[in-house]
């Protein structure tokens, strides 16, 4: 895998994103990817994946937009900057009540990448500034 096929992957997994298709998304990890929740725990595999997203999806609406892809020339490294318009619609467990608040956030993630599929998702967001929009 090289540089242009890095950013290509990252490129269908930002569109399948926005597009709501999470199987889309799930074919560009690998079966054993890890994803490293922005402040949160470490889970493994594609099957927790899925559950997670099955969770984003009962209690978020979200968008980005201003996707900045980066990868390293011998495509097993990759980076994403990007801004999320969201919507809280569902209380999430440990987080204010939800009522439908709107946010909009910058974010980032960063990726590890062999074989032709996303290995490790890891990704940042300023959590302060989430919670202050949505108790504001």
């Amino acid at each position: 895998m090289d540089r242009i096929e890095a950013l290509s992957l990252l490129t269908r997994y930002y569109a399948a994103f926005n597009a709501g298709d999470w199987q889309g998304m799930l074919d560009c990890l690998d079966d054993q990817v890890i994803h490293d929740i922005n402040q949160g725990g470490r889970q493994v595999g594609k099957a927790a994946f899925a559950q997670f997203l099955t969770h984003m999806e009962r209690c978020y609406r979200e968008r980005l937009d201003g996707i900045v892809l980066m990868a390293s020339e011998d495509g097993t490294s990759g980076a994403a900057e990007f801004t999320v318009h969201g919507e809280y619609l569902a209380t999430d467990e440990g987080l204010p009540e939800a009522n439908g608040q709107t946010y909009v956030l910058p974010a980032g993630a960063f990726f590890t990448m062999a074989g032709g599929k996303i290995t490790r998702v890891t990704v940042y967001y300023n959590l302060a500034d989430w919670t202050a929009q949505v108790v504001g």
